[in-house]
């Protein structure tokens, strides 16, 4: 088992940065592959980053079209925690954010490959 809680939420205006957190406890994510999703209203669940284990300490990145390059997932392996960076944060941005994890090591881009979920963060730009 292991439980997630997303943070570092908010209002903010179009160009701004923001930091989401996500703890975890229960368990060591070290080996998980571990993701962000987003919801906005009205819209499905869609996939934001994910960051997968190669082996020892080498994790790949992947990111959605709509945030490449303003976006960074990153981990703090000693803190169980992972990090999703988002710069030049556009209205198109506000939604709920998930953090999830694959507790198989694999996991991808779609949701059906995460079984443990976050309660999520609200995320609001205003222009």
């Amino acid at each position: 088992q292991v439980l997630l809680v997303e943070s570092g939420g908010g209002l903010v205006q179009a160009e701004d940065s923001l930091r989401l957190s996500c703890a975890a406890s229960g368990r060591s994510i070290s080996r998980d592959t571990m993701a962000w999703f987003r919801q906005a209203p009205g819209k499905e669940r869609e996939f934001v980053a994910s960051s997968r284990r190669l082996g020892g300490n080498v994790y790949t990145t992947n990111y959605a079209d709509s945030v490449k390059g303003r976006a960074a997932i990153s981990r703090h392996n000693a803190e169980n925690t992972v990090y999703l960076e988002m710069n030049s944060l556009k209205p198109d941005d506000t939604a709920v954010y998930y953090c999830a994890a694959d507790t198989t090591g694999g996991g991808g881009s779609l949701d059906s490959e995460y079984d443990y979920w976050g309660q999520g963060t609200q995320v609001t730009v205003s222009s």
